[in-house]
């Protein structure tokens, strides 16, 4: 299964795209959207754009998505929440399954705990990957999420197997 994983930023939107099959995983892509206009809506746009343009690149299977967790300042995650929209209807019209994972899960099922900073769930996914160079932040944030999708649905398949 090919998974597209998302870390949304009205700014920066990390993307992370990855094989998973019964021998492992495979890093396929990484990168970043960036977004540089001073204008919100153009923003969103380019996120949309964006993330369509890695769908249609890479043709993954399924998107996995980082939710939004609470901020203290409300209108940071509105922003963050309307990118997520963006990127999320991006894969939609291009009629892929959507999940979407706490940030917590997604720490926890890469680092083995749910309160590890960006550079050990980045230095995990590099290992986990076998990736050597230099990986954005943004980028391996969304590589742990497309991670953290293909050990659930492993861990699915095994239950349904046996039960």
């Amino acid at each position: 299964m090919r998974i597209l994983g998302i870390d949304p930023g009205s700014r920066i939107t990390g993307f992370g795209v990855v094989d998973a099959n019964a021998s492992g995983l495979r890093l396929v892509a990484a990168g970043c959207v960036r977004s540089v206009a001073e204008n919100f809506p153009t923003r969103l746009k380019i996120v949309y754009d964006g993330i369509l343009e890695v769908v249609s690149q890479y043709l993954p299977e399924a998107i996995a998505v980082e939710q939004v967790f609470v901020q203290k300042n409300a209108d940071s995650a509105l922003k963050l929440g309307q990118a997520r929209g963006a990127a999320i209807c991006a894969g939609l019209a291009k009629s892929l399954p959507v999940y979407e994972y706490a940030t917590r899960q997604v720490k926890q099922a890469v680092v083995g705990k749910g309160g590890a900073d960006k550079q050990q769930v980045q230095h995990m996914v590099k290992i986990l990957l076998n990736f050597q160079g230099e990986l954005p932040l943004d980028a391996s944030d969304a590589l742990a999420v497309a991670v953290c999708h293909a050990h659930y649905q492993q861990t699915l398949k095994r239950y349904y197997k046996i039960a």
